[in-house]
Formats: structure tokens, sequence, C-alpha cells
């Protein structure tokens, strides 16, 4: 049997004066108590760290030039000292240095031993560079264009010519329409990091405010409280307090991001993707709202924190289906979703990133998605109000649309 919890009567002239305080001391209490909890603030510290950590990496991997060692018998030094001269200008990232083997068996030895890294030799009119277990990718890309090039020089010296005019008409480079390969791979990190941090932050948050709303309904706290202030006015500090949590880490979170971008070889690009992300922050806030104010009447529906997975549970799918679309999705369907809320939250920022939306399309998202934010506020706020204090068992939306105020 569910029983209904009526506060005490307010005076008319009371409740405008509680309801102006009331939402921003709820906020505050939920800003200081995450504040003071231990978890929450390792976990962003940890979050942050990851990311400092991983923005150090790539400056370090992409600043870090490998060194191999190629053996060499005399018979085939020249070419291994061609390929020791013209390594760094093919992959700035690759260095060789030869070392002198006596005879084939010798330059066996010192790769199986380690003491070289690969052979360069030659087997009848073909190169081969024979390693140990596995095959150098780097080294072997390198040692392939330096003997194309040597064989080349050679054979125009041969007809007369040059190797720049025997590869006349030959070459092929690759364009993209929009934008160009490395900011089409930066686009792709930056697209996953909008995803998942919207993924984290929104479930994180999320399950903290139902069971947040729950353990007060559980312990029979609301009932105090709702005899000092309005259930709506509750609601809105919940949802404002946790709101400004949430978009403050991840402001602070965008703010390593951009730091640590500026110290990679992608520096250049800092600028380009400032806007985008200044984008997502926007976005973010309005579709953590709309969302914050449906976890909150998942915890109002339950009447004990056992419950929360069941009434939470549509969110939670609908989170999931958020993070999985923003990834998998492409062409007409990708353009098509990101107008609609709140998978428009993560990728219109992401369609801006990649240079295929255009600000306008952006604001009539951003408009769609506030519309909805604020449909979907209203229809939480009286599922909220009329489920708080509804004791006896788990409430079905329907139920607690129906129910008495």
């Amino acid at each position: 049997m569910t029983t209904t919890l009526t506060p005490p009567d307010t005076t008319v002239a009371d409740e405008p004066a509680a309801g102006r305080a009331a939402w921003a001391l709820v906020a505050r209490r939920e800003v200081v108590v995450k504040l003071t909890d231990r978890a929450f603030l390792l976990g962003t510290v940890f979050t942050v760290v990851v990311i400092a950590a991983f923005m150090g990496w790539q400056a370090w991997d992409a600043g870090r030039t490998t060194t191999y060692s190629v053996a060499a018998t005399a018979a085939d030094r020249s070419m291994a000292e061609r390929l020791a001269t013209d390594a760094t200008g093919v992959d700035d990232t690759v260095a060789v240095e030869v070392t002198d083997a006596a005879d084939p068996a010798a330059a066996r030895a010192l790769v199986r031993e380690g003491d070289a890294d690969a052979w360069l030799h030659r087997d009848g009119g073909t190169w081969v560079l024979t390693t140990d277990s596995e095959e150098e990718d780097a080294l072997t890309g390198v040692t392939r264009e330096v003997v194309r090039q040597a064989a080349l020089e050679q054979q125009a010296s041969d007809l007369g010519t040059t190797a720049e005019q025997l590869q006349a008409g030959s070459t092929v480079t690759t364009s993209l329409l929009t934008g160009d390969a490395e900011r089409a791979g930066l686009a792709s990190g930056i697209a996953f990091a909008f995803a998942f941090l919207f993924y984290i932050a929104t479930l994180t948050f999320g399950i903290t405010l139902a069971n947040s709303v729950v353990e007060e309904k559980q312990s029979r706290i609301v009932e105090i409280i709702a005899t000092s202030i309005p259930v709506r006015q509750l609601l809105v500090g919940k949802i404002i307090g946790n709101s400004a949590l949430a978009i403050a880490q991840m402001v602070l979170f965008a703010a390593v991001g951009l730091v640590g971008l500026s110290l990679t070889p992608y520096s250049s690009f800092v600028t380009a993707v400032s806007g985008p992300v200044v984008w997502f922050l926007v976005f973010f806030v309005a579709g953590f709202v709309a969302l914050a104010a449906l976890w909150a009447v998942a915890g109002a529906l339950a009447s004990r924190t056992e419950e929360v997975q069941s009434t939470a549970t549509p969110l939670t799918m609908l989170v999931m289906a958020v993070f999985f679309g923003s990834l998998f999705l492409d062409g007409a369907a990708k353009v098509v979703v990101s107008y609609l809320p709140p998978f428009s939250a993560v990728l219109m920022p992401t369609r801006l990133l990649e240079g295929t939306a255009q600000w306008w399309e952006a604001l009539v998202a951003l408009a769609l998605l506030l519309v909805a934010a604020g449909a979907v506020v209203r229809v939480a706020e009286r599922l909220y109000r009329r489920s708080l204090l509804q004791t006896g068992g788990k409430l079905s939306m329907r139920q607690a649309w129906s129910a008495p105020e």
C-alpha cells in the first residue's frame, strides 16, 4: 500500500520568501558535500593526472627518435651508409648506425645476440633487411624508401637522365575534402574524449544524485526538509548544485587537455580545437541539466537504495546509447542524429570539430536541445514532486504522474 506524506501547510506569504533562498541553500549543500567527498576529489585528481600524462606521453613520443643498429658486410656497406645518411630525411623519428660484420655469419650472430637490430644485405638483385623475431616497421619503411631512391638514381645515371625526370608524373598525393589528415586524426581522438567525458560525468553525477534523493527519502529526512522549503525548490537546488560541479569539472578537464595539446606536435590546432571545445561545454550544460532532472526522478521513484538500479535503467541505457552512437554513427545518420537531443550534446560539437557542420547548424541543434531540456525539466518536476513523499514501494512513472500533490 502506498502512503502519501503531506507536509504541513505553508502560508502564501512565507513560500515566496522561502523559495527565493531555498534552492541556493540546497545547491550550496550539494556542492559542499561533494567537495568534501574524498572519493570525488581523488577521482577528479586522478582524471586530471591521466589527461596530463597522456598529453605528456604524446609530446614525448612524437619527439622521440629511435636509433637502429644495422649490420652490413664490406660488400654492402655503401648502401648501409646511404641508409644511415638519409634515414632522418625520410622519417625524422628514425636514425641508423652502421655496424661492421666480417661476413654473413657474423652479421647473423650480431642480430641474433641483440648487438644489431637488423642486417642489410643483397640477395641476387634484391636487398634484404633481416631481423631476429619480428619486423621493425619504421626501419623497414625507411630502408625501402632509401633503397628505392638509390636504385632510381643508379638507373637514371645509366640512362643519362635524372631520378626526378624518371619519376615525373608518377607521384600520387592525397587530400581530404574537409580539413587535412592530421586534423582528421586529432578530431577522432577528441571526439572520443567528448563522448567519454559526457558518459562518465552523466553517470557519475547522475547516480550520485539519484542515491542522494532516495537516501533522504528512505531516512525520512525529506519529510523534515519538505516542511521548510517547497519540494520544487529542493529539486532545483539539487540540479543546479550537481550541474555546477559537473560543469566545473568539465572546464577543468578541457583546460588541462588544451594546455597539454599546446605542448604536442598538434599545437598548431589549439585555436581550431578551442571553438568546438567551447561548443561542447555549452551543449554539455543543456544536456546535463535535463538528464540531472531525470536522475532526480529516478531517485524519487524508488523507496530504497536497492531500487535505484531498476528506476535508473532507462536513463543508463540512454546515456550508453549517446556514447556508442557518437562513436559508431557515420554519414547521413550522424548528421540527422546530431540534431536530436540528447545525442546532439556530443555529436554536434564533434561535427564542428571535424568541419562537417556550420555554426548555424550548431545554433539550431542547441535551440532544439534547450527546448527539449525545458520540457524534460517541467515533466521531471511534476514526477519528482508527486513521488518524493510517496512511501510504501517503488513507483512507476505512470503512478507518479497521477499521484496526488
